[in-house]
């Protein structure tokens, strides 16, 4: 079968699901895993070379309304009449039936539902010590900075706070994106700030760019702690959101969950596909 992701999400989902080797060309932002680098790029996700895709003659293109503006290159391949599937996920159950979906129509059920399985095993044992926290932190998710864009209630974020034993800052804002002001963010006096702008490198993002902001001095004093997070593990909708999860849970409180580093995402992965 010949597939073509137009989100670095999707293209996750197809690896997860073991047929990768299916993928005949993705869109740029796709950077993972190292195994389509050599595949035919098809422009950013929001400006998709039509013609270019057209002509690779997929079976199934993968689209996502998780990318905002990505409803104009959904209409093209309706106009085109190319095979299309859109998903629109905003929580973890989304994203299991977006793998089941998918494992569907590329017959892929038995590694679906296998990885759908330990996305819920992972999911349950880290809400049955999640249960037993005191001590919640509140976290605020940075997703940009100016405009202050944050994720609220609607949104795969908030649960992975509280699965990690936290609180989404914002998670009384029945939307999936927020914007919102940094005099907002520091009235509601996080214990944490997270670092994780949208399509930014790790290494480029600095706490210094937040120190240096009017009413930083406030948060200072309440001892809020700054960390840079992995877009790839938190802003996704994939699920290397688990990953992320782990990676947050470990952050928040290391005494109560295990500890998990980025790094040793591809091992566990390889392990975890071993056994299907």
């Amino acid at each position: 079968m010949r597939l073509i992701s137009i989100c670095p999400s999707n293209t996750e989902l197809v690896h997860f699901l073991g047929i990768t080797s299916q993928l005949v060309g993705v869109d740029d932002f796709s950077d993972w895993p190292a195994e389509i680098e050599k595949l035919t790029r098809l422009g950013p996700d929001l400006s998709i070379d039509m013609d270019k895709l057209q002509s690779l003659e997929p079976d199934l293109v993968l689209a996502s309304l998780s990318v905002p503006g990505m409803e104009k290159n959904v209409e093209e391949l309706k106009r085109r009449n190319i095979p299309h599937v859109v998903y629109n996920p905003q929580s973890l159950t989304d994203i299991q039936n977006d793998l089941l979906d998918l494992g569907q129509r590329t017959n892929k059920m038995l590694p679906a539902r296998h990885m759908v399985d330990w996305m819920i095993k992972e999911i349950r044992s880290y809400e049955k010590i999640s249960r037993s926290i005191k001590n919640r932190r509140k976290v605020y998710f940075e997703w940009w900075p100016k405009p202050v864009f944050t994720p609220g209630k609607v949104n795969w974020l908030t649960e992975i706070a509280y699965l990690a034993g936290g609180q989404n800052l914002f998670e009384d804002v029945e939307l999936a994106s927020v914007q919102t002001t940094w005099d907002d963010v520091v009235n509601r006096k996080p214990d944490m700030i997270g670092m994780v702008w949208v399509g930014v490198k790790t290494d480029k993002m600095q706490p210094s760019h937040i120190k240096k902001r009017d009413g930083w001095e406030v948060l200072e004093s309440y001892q809020t702690e700054i960390v840079k997070l992995e877009e790839n593990l938190f802003c996704r909708p994939s699920p290397r959101l688990i990953f992320g999860l782990k990676r947050l849970a470990a952050l928040i409180h290391p005494n109560d969950f295990p500890p998990f580093l980025p790094k040793e995402e591809e091992t566990y992965i390889k392990k975890l596909q071993a056994i299907r």
